[in-house]
């Protein structure tokens, strides 16, 4: 008979501090199975986009590190995690399995059967929260449901929840074995995550995945940024951003460790409000597990939204004619990122410019966002069409232009991600096609052949988004 033993199953939360089931795991006194599962069987959880599996191969090499420095070993497996994890289990005689909540319809679903399995054979699971500063259940609103406006939800939040006290990494963690029985593992390599023909990832910025990496850029925001966030991170010009989406949403940090080490006040307010609204995400994907696909609001299933496949890869591949979502675009396919206001102004021009469903948008984005999260880019998506909670009004319409000449008034952001646009003076960079022919001469700027004509005028596309709005709340989509 093997050992006994404690197995832990890591999925996004992805450190060693401030980790709730492995300080209970390392707290029980068996010797530790570290276990990650790429689980990309369908029907389960939603499997990662492509850069975010680039991602992940990055915060899973970090986090390997951090066991073997105190001890322990990661082990990985590729497939079904329903299948896997018994196995597993019962070949390591593992008494308790430690994991961290997740909060997504077919995760929940799946966790739940495999909680009521292994608790059938004899086995104790416990379960834990790691990504979030309270639970969906936690916070309700006057009428004990759900919230679906945020303002209420964040004062909520911040008045009845007090994170508890952060746990610090368990050191000298005693790793158990790899029992006989169970399905061979692989190399962290094997799970093939990393992109490699053609590897379109190589000259993507290094992640500085990681906690350390994750500690890094906390420091950073309060030591240099935090005094004027709340206007520098809407300017496209600036580094005036946090830049811990990624490290968020692979439990690299928890928001508890963020939430403790930023000043109530000033721009760090402003910047504990936007942890807020990942929380309200989370929140909202919990009481509507369809996030991803179904209108929050049912009155937007009658939207005539079109079909235009051409319009749509323009946009995809940044070939729209208007410089700012074009250089939104460029930066995503070079970067694995995109500015966050430059994520508004893209989607509404998919959504009210193009008149192309939100979903479209939310499936390029899953795959080529690094960061990608499927509360914050199913809540983020819905609230600039128009039909999330708390959204955006559908006639709040982005002008691509006016956003440039406000949030990148040099042209910085555009001459980085569209250097053939980069000779234009600021005037006419964000709307090259109103400089004269001499300035485009004398920039290389040969409208159509160089950089496209725009693929909409704005202001036709601004009347046909309101007069979709207008039949729509007429009741007739057919006009």
């Amino acid at each position: 008979m093997p050992k006994p033993t404690a197995l832990v199953w890591f999925r996004n939360d992805l450190r060693v501090s401030d980790h709730a089931a492995l300080t209970a795991a390392a707290a029980s006194g068996l010797p530790l199975l570290c276990l990650y599962i790429l689980d990309e069987e369908s029907p389960g959880p939603r499997p990662p986009g492509g850069a975010s599996r680039w991602r992940l191969d990055h915060a899973l090499a970090a986090l390997e590190e951090d066991l073997a420095a105190r001890g322990g070993k990661l082990h990985f497996l590729r497939g079904p995690a329903e299948e896997l994890l018994p196995e597993v289990a019962r070949a390591a005689g593992a008494q308790k399995i430690f994991w961290s909540r997740r909060y997504g319809g077919a995760e929940i679903a799946l966790d739940a059967r495999l909680k009521a399995a292994l608790r059938e054979s004899g086995r104790e699971v416990h379960s834990f929260n790691a990504a979030l500063l309270a639970e969906p259940w936690q916070v309700k609103s006057k009428s004990g449901g759900a919230f679906k406006v945020f303002t209420p939800f964040w004062r909520a939040l911040r008045e009845k929840i007090a994170p508890p006290a952060l746990l610090p990494a368990p050191q000298n963690l005693v790793a158990a074995p790899w029992p006989d029985g169970a399905p061979q593992p692989l190399a962290r390599e094997a799970l093939a995550l990393a992109p490699a023909k053609p590897d379109w990832a190589r000259n993507f910025p290094d992640p500085d995945a990681g906690e350390a990496g994750a500690r890094k850029r906390l420091f950073d925001l309060l030591d240099r940024k935090i005094d004027h966030y709340p206007t520098h991170r809407d300017r496209l010009d600036f580094d005036g951003t946090s830049h811990l989406s990624a490290h968020l949403h692979f439990g690299e940090m928890s928001p508890r460790q963020i939430f403790g080490a930023t000043p109530p006040s000033g721009g760090g307010d402003k910047f504990l409000a936007e942890l807020g609204w990942r929380e309200f995400s989370y929140h909202l994907l919990y009481a509507h597990p369809e996030l991803s696909w179904r209108n929050f609001n049912p009155r937007f299933d009658a939207f005539p939204y079109r079909k235009d496949e051409a319009a749509l890869e323009a946009w995809r591949r940044g070939k729209t004619g208007y410089p700012l979502v074009d250089a939104a675009l460029r930066e995503l396919w070079t970067t694995g990122f995109m500015h966050n206001r430059a994520r508004m102004i893209a989607a509404s021009f998919l959504t009210k410019h193009l008149l192309i469903d939100w979903r479209e948008g939310e499936k390029f984005f899953w795959d080529a966002l690094a960061d990608a999260d499927e509360a914050s880019n199913a809540a983020s998506w819905q609230w600039v069409a128009g039909c999330g909670a708390d959204a955006a009004p559908y006639f709040r319409i982005f002008n691509p232009v006016l956003q440039g000449e406000k949030y990148d008034p040099d042209g910085a952001y555009v001459r980085r991600f569209r250097p053939e646009l980069a000779g234009l003076p600021a005037a006419y960079i964000h709307k090259p096609w109103s400089a004269p022919e001499a300035v485009l001469a004398r920039a290389g700027v040969r409208l159509g052949e160089t950089y496209p004509h725009p693929i909409v005028d704005h202001d036709f596309a601004r009347r046909r988004a309101l007069a979709a709005l207008a039949a729509l709340a007429a009741g007739d989509t057919h006009r």
